[in-house]
């Protein structure tokens, strides 16, 4: 495995209820490597079709952080982008 990172994911979600079950399937696939996740609702009150963000602060080799935000980012209506803070 490489070298441990600290880094964050964030996520912006088009319609959080539809997409929420695939999201939290791949958070849990490598939740081994999450330390935190925030999430964030853009449009309070929202019922249907609401755009969301989630932030998930992860620890991991860059590979895993990578393969994560790549796996997330392949979702039709999802857009992740990951920083990797520590050397």
């Amino acid at each position: 495995m490489g070298k441990n990172h600290i880094g964050t994911i964030t996520i912006l979600i088009k319609d959080r209820h539809a997409q929420a079950p695939d999201i939290n399937g791949i958070l849990t696939d490598h939740g081994h490597i999450i330390l935190a996740r925030l999430g964030v609702n853009l449009q309070p009150r929202c019922i249907e079709h609401c755009t969301a963000m989630v932030s998930v602060a992860v620890q991991g080799s860059a590979k895993q952080i990578n393969d994560l935000t790549k796996d997330l980012d392949g979702i039709y209506g999802i857009v992740a982008k990951s920083s990797i803070m520590t050397d």
